[in-house]
């Protein structure tokens, strides 16, 4: 039975890539499909409980639901204050996701 599990979390993880992948490349054609292939990944994973990457995560709007690149249609800024994070705007919903980042330790080398 532990066997089956993994075998199927292991096909779920190859079927959410390809829908990955096939979504970055219908991106600049048709919007409404890369939020279909978006939506069947997250599907694919919540069934298998499989978590998705974190680099795939972080570059889905949950606003609108369309994967993000940025200068198409995701506006990436730094922000100094408060320590530093990075802002992804998603120009299609005004959506904002922060994320926090690590300053480098001075002087240890």
């Amino acid at each position: 039975m532990k066997r089956w599990k993994e075998a199927e979390r292991d096909i779920a993880r190859e079927r959410m890539e390809i829908l990955l992948d096939l979504a970055t490349k219908t991106l600049k054609k048709d919007s409404r499909l890369t939020r279909r292939y978006v939506e069947l990944a997250k599907k694919i994973g919540m069934r298998a409980q499989v978590r998705m990457q974190r680099e795939d995560k972080h570059m889905i709007c949950k606003g609108c639901g369309i994967l993000l690149v940025p200068g198409f249609n995701c506006r990436v800024r730094t922000r100094p204050d408060a320590g530093t994070r990075v802002v992804i705007t998603c120009l299609d919903c005004g959506r904002h996701r922060r994320y926090p980042t690590l300053r480098e330790k001075k002087g240890a080398q």
